[in-house]
């Protein structure tokens, strides 16, 4: 998967009007990409680390945005699940950031790609088993679909960096979109030059 645009019509992934269900595929995707820049030397390992900086950073606004929020409102004890997701969250931001600042060829890159592999796949599962579950038993279809529009409005909103310390929603939102120019522009101008 090269982005997060819409699949195929022909393509099971082309209907995500679920919200967990989206979200869910998502997980495999960013987990399928870790494989892929571990698999992968040179120009390739470069290209997937870059697509997965991408999915990360408008999957995690995304959350923070549509997700969390509901979350807070609508679990038992939402407030203190969110925090610490976005805990989570802000750790795998930092680790990501400074993955993004190295070239993928240096020696300290795949120890590090690792931690963050880690710190992403124990975020996802505490995700998936303290906010998608509750959700998922708690919301109809139409709910449902509601959110997952609203996740691929805000992927599409969404900066394609990480930018720690920006894991609320308002911040999201004040800052969200100034800094999804200047990383569109950045992505732009780093495959201009071949980067």
């Amino acid at each position: 998967m090269s982005d997060l645009k819409t699949p195929p019509a022909g393509d099971d992934r082309a209907r995500d009007d679920d919200a967990v269900a989206l979200l869910m595929r998502q997980h495999g995707d960013i987990r399928n990409l870790f494989d892929e820049v571990e698999a992968a030397e040179g120009e390739e390992r470069r290209d997937a680390f870059r697509r997965l900086v991408r999915l990360l950073a408008v999957h995690e606004t995304a959350e923070e945005e549509v997700v969390h929020p509901f979350a807070r409102r609508a679990i038992p004890g939402g407030e203190q699940v969110v925090q610490e997701r976005l805990a989570e969250e802000r750790a795998a931001k930092e680790t990501l950031a400074a993955l993004d600042a190295m070239d993928t060829d240096d020696p300290t890159f795949m120890p590090q790609l690792m931690r963050l592999r880690k710190e992403v796949q124990e975020h996802a599962r505490a995700e998936e088993r303290y906010e998608f579950t509750y959700i998922r038993r708690s919301s109809d279809a139409t709910v449902l679909a509601g959110m997952a529009k609203a996740i691929k409005a805000a992927e599409a909103m969404a900066p394609t960096r990480p930018h720690p310390g920006v894991e609320s929603a308002a911040k999201n939102i004040a800052l969200g979109p100034v800094a999804a120019v200047m990383d569109r522009t950045r992505d732009a101008v780093r495959k201009a030059m071949g980067k």
